[in-house]
């Protein structure tokens, strides 16, 4: 074999793993994360990605704790709306809101953020497994734009409220999976 040829294949191949082990615990509204693709907690103890349940072939943003040996997953972005195939992608959109969308650009299941936010905003995944959407500016501060732990899915986490918040108007309740292979609300709440 060519000594060039060996080497950009090698070249290629370390760029590809590099890549594809690539862990970061936030994206910016100009990156997004893709199937295949996923974020992990800064201690490594959640990663939020892209998922299929037990048999099921439907893919679904979630998060799970990253060193367990069996895949635990804690929180479910759309478990009313799968995905059927991995196109799907996740990103934060020029009016600052998480959206997913499937293949054809349409969108499965956003954060519904009540307002367009200004400033630039991150979207990151906390050690507690609280996935926090926020200004670029408030790294060191509680105040996010829009949290995971105001939408449990059927875990409690150190940290997750039950309940409602009279405040802002917010139940805050876990609601069990219809089956282990569908994440979709079942009848235990």
């Amino acid at each position: 074999m060519d000594v060039f040829l060996f080497s950009f294949i090698c070249c290629k191949l370390m760029f590809f793993l590099s890549e594809s082990s690539f862990a970061s615990d936030t994206i910016t509204s100009s990156q997004s994360l893709s199937d295949g693709r996923t974020l992990v907690s800064k201690e490594g103890s959640f990663e939020l990605g892209f998922f299929s349940p037990g048999s099921s072939k439907n893919r679904y943003v979630g998060i799970w704790y990253e060193n367990m040996p069996v895949k635990t997953v804690v929180w479910v972005a759309n478990r009313i709306n799968p995905i059927n195939d991995s196109s799907g992608l996740l990103v934060v959109n020029e009016t600052g809101n998480l959206v997913l969308t499937s293949q054809n650009k349409s969108v499965v299941w956003s954060a519904n953020l009540s307002k367009e936010v200004q400033t630039p905003v991150v979207l990151q995944l906390l050690d507690s497994g609280n996935l926090v959407l926020r200004g670029e500016r408030d790294g060191g501060s509680e105040t996010y734009l829009w949290q995971s732990f105001d939408y449990p899915s059927d875990t409690l986490l150190p940290g997750m409220k039950l309940g409602w918040d009279f405040k802002t108007g917010l139940e805050r309740r876990i609601t069990s999976w219809k089956s282990s292979d569908d994440p979709s609300p079942g009848d235990f709440i």
